[in-house]
């Protein structure tokens, strides 16, 4: 048998209720939960009453206590770096959600330290692991669709302005507006798919909802393969959520990956098509409840695995959210000066973790 890995978790917010539904469908093995943190100390005491451990006063006396093996952090965005930074302190290996940080210098500055003391560090793009994301780019390595023509990303998903009035949504100093919020994972498989991107310009406004950052992005993009890309992304869509999708039109196919969380093969249509085509919508397809999607199960199990046979190498490792992170900036940057805005020149946004800054 091997041994259990004792799990620690700061933040036990909306996310977290998330993972507790995770855990509870029971696809991830092998984990033991030893500590909660969370400055709202009802949250925490609830989770650690649900899973029979322990709930801390504060982060630093759970990781002296616990020793924990992985540490999720579920926090607001703006505090993931300090927290992922107290982490590896206590040699910690860390699962932190999206985004990686605010800034990608602060990601680049972790990702060194984790090197040096040989320990994971993982972001969440669970959506890289939805069946229907995997056969998408299994179909794209093996170049059935040619020369890729465009590739759209179309997020419309519905929050009221209840979720902005909680001190840290969409805030430029903790959050962003929906392109780094909400719309991160989907920029993050495009750009993992089938980056990387050349130049691109962005326009944000706020539609319907009252917060600094924005609820709706649209975005042009040029791939350095020559193929062209858009983004629409909004949070004022209503009274629900409607769609996440991917598109690949190709000169030999198109792939439509749609649902709310990319979670379901909707067009799958090759000139030259192959016995299995078929069957694939309905093998690689997911029913989902919420945006989340149910790919943390899998993701959670991957590092679990890994860290069972003394592996710190990450299903998504911080290198490739720190990527998306500059996907996020340049969309930004775009904006902020009205005008095409080249990734290799890696232009960051004056406004997104501007108070972060050293």
């Amino acid at each position: 048998m091997k041994k259990l890995i004792n799990i620690a978790v700061i933040g036990c917010g909306r996310v977290a209720q998330h993972y507790k539904k995770i855990i509870d469908s029971g696809v991830v093995s092998s984990w033991k939960f030893v500590g909660f943190f969370d400055i709202v100390s009802e949250r925490s005491k609830f989770f650690s009453d649900y899973f029979n451990t322990d709930s801390f006063a504060s982060f630093e006396e759970m990781l002296k206590a616990t020793n924990p093996d992985l540490l999720l952090i579920l926090t607001p965005s703006g505090l993931h770096y300090e927290h992922t930074k107290v982490a590896f302190e206590y040699d910690c290996n860390v699962l932190v959600e999206k985004p990686i940080t605010m800034l990608p210098s602060q990601a680049i500055e972790l990702e060194k330290i984790s090197k040096s003391k040989k320990l994971m560090y993982c972001v969440a793009f669970q959506n890289r692991l939805n069946p229907a994301i995997i056969a998408l780019e299994k179909a794209i390595k093996n170049n059935r669709f040619g020369k890729i023509i465009t590739a759209t990303i179309r997020l419309r998903w519905c929050r009221y302005e209840d979720y902005y009035e909680d001190g840290w949504h969409g805030t430029w100093e903790y959050d962003g507006g929906v392109i780094n919020q909400q719309a991160i994972h989907h920029v993050d498989a495009l750009n993992w798919l089938l980056g990387p991107v050349d130049s691109l310009t962005a326009t944000i406004t706020n539609r319907l909802n009252d917060l600094e950052a924005e609820d709706t992005l649209v975005s042009i993009m040029k791939f350095e393969n020559g193929a062209l890309g858009t983004i629409e992304a909004t949070t004022a869509a209503r009274p629900e959520d409607f769609e996440a999708s991917l598109s690949v039109v190709g000169e030999n196919g198109m792939v439509l990956v749609g649902g709310i969380a990319l979670n379901k093969i909707q067009i799958w249509e090759f000139i030259d098509s192959i016995n299995e085509d078929i069957d694939i919508p309905n093998l690689y397809s997911q029913e989902v409840e919420t945006g989340y999607g149910i790919s943390h199960g899998p993701l959670l199990q991957n590092i679990i695995d890994s860290l069972q046979n003394n592996s710190i190498e990450a299903p998504i490792t911080a290198m490739e959210g720190i990527q998306t992170s500059y996907m996020i900036h340049a969309l930004y940057r775009s904006d902020e000066l009205q005008s095409w805005v080249k990734l290799k020149d890696r232009p960051i946004s004056k406004r997104l973790g501007n108070k972060l800054r050293s």
